[in-house]
């Protein structure tokens, strides 16, 4: 049997935060789902679910969103890895990540949370570290902005261009990290743009 891989975007519920910074890991996971026409569920643990397959005979993509806020995230996480009988080391996370310049992508498994609420409440839920993230580059605010401001507005119009390319691009990551490791799929992604 294929194994199956949890796949979680994480942002703020409601129409208020859809097209916020923060929800971008959201974004990503409505992008894979749109990929397979995999439609949206409630599911007991407090998300919306949409099942998948990577391709007939590969892996299986359990798409999560949870329902209520960021910090809140971990809860729903692990209810949904106990479901699915999901080790953590099958767990990806997507995320907005302001270290990281926007349009920029970077993978890794484990190491702190770095301050993002949504991390640091998984990685207590979960009782480990070790999970894979997928971490989507969002940019510090310019100047005295507040960070937690900055993460809760809409993208620029500037980034609004080249937000679909991006998302796409996480959504290919998440997949790669599903198909060939996360080893494999950092050396795609970090490898530099020709």
């Amino acid at each position: 049997m294929a194994e199956t891989w949890l796949i979680m975007g994480l942002g703020n519920p409601g129409p208020r935060y859809e097209r916020t910074r923060h929800n971008v890991g959201q974004m990503v996971v409505d992008e894979i789902a749109a990929r397979r026409d995999a439609s949206w569920r409630q599911h007991k643990a407090g998300a919306r679910v949409a099942e998948a397959w990577l391709r007939p005979g590969a892996a299986k993509l359990v798409l999560a969103k949870s329902n209520g806020f960021m910090n809140t995230s971990g809860g729903p996480a692990a209810a949904l890895a106990s479901f699915y009988r999901v080790a953590p080391e099958r767990v990806i996370v997507v995320h907005d990540e302001l270290d990281i310049p926007f349009d920029q992508l970077k993978l890794k498994s484990g190491g702190g949370h770095g301050g993002h609420n949504g991390i640091r409440d998984i990685q207590k839920a979960l009782g480990t570290p070790d999970f894979a993230r997928v971490r989507v580059g969002i940019g510090r605010p310019p100047g005295r902005q507040d960070p937690a401001d900055w993460v809760l507005a809409e993208f620029g119009s500037a980034e609004r261009q080249n937000l679909p390319i991006l998302v796409s691009d996480a959504a290919d990551a998440a997949e790669l990290i599903a198909d060939e490791g996360l080893t494999a799929a950092q050396q795609r992604v970090h490898a530099p743009r020709a």
